[in-house]
């Protein structure tokens, strides 16, 4: 597999070696020794998919201490346009983000530290996408912040349909609003 450090220390994006012949493909997802061996040492406890039509947007979500997570993202099926913001106190790189095209085709990954928002839009119908996580979901711990805040600087993809979100995260705050992450 390659490994990719991305401009914000921890982001990390996996292009998974695939090996093919007439009969098809193989690849290996996951393997905690090679992944341990190229700085990602996560203790993976929860696997998760969601199902969406292109123009779905999801995020951007993290969980407060201590029910913090990092993720291991992916998509199976279909195309997203993933982005990772930091939102770690006192980081150098606070409000910057790493943006990625995870797809089926390209079979790319990208590792999300803990301290950091996280989000995507859809743009193909019927995209399934994956995520394992290092610490389980907390209702009481979910937080969001708006996907659109122009402080971000993020150009999401123009896909010539309107994007759809939860009432949920519509209602998000902007980063300004939110208390920057801090490991407790």
């Amino acid at each position: 597999m390659k490994v990719i450090d991305s401009d914000i220390a921890g982001v990390k994006i996996i292009e998974p070696d695939r090996f093919g012949d007439g009969r098809g493909w193989f690849c290996e997802q996951y393997n905690r020794a090679r992944y341990r061996d190229a700085g990602i040492d996560a203790d993976f406890v929860q696997d998760n998919e969601s199902f969406s039509r292109k123009g779905v947007v999801r995020g951007l979500h993290w969980q407060a201490a201590p029910h913090t997570q990092a993720k291991l993202v992916r998509v199976i099926q279909g195309a997203v346009w993933d982005v990772a913001v930091d939102i770690r106190k006192g980081s150098p790189t606070f409000g910057r983000h790493v943006a990625v095209t995870l797809s089926a085709d390209n079979r790319r990954q990208i590792f999300i530290p803990r301290g950091f928002a996280h989000g995507f839009i859809v743009l193909e119908d019927d995209t399934l996408f994956s995520y394992k996580c290092d610490n389980l979901y907390c209702a009481s711990a979910d937080c969001g912040m708006r996907f659109d805040d122009p402080s971000l600087g993020i150009e999401w993809p123009e896909i010539g349909i309107k994007p759809t979100l939860s009432e949920k995260d519509m209602a998000n705050p902007f980063l300004s609003d939110i208390e920057p992450w801090e490991d407790k």
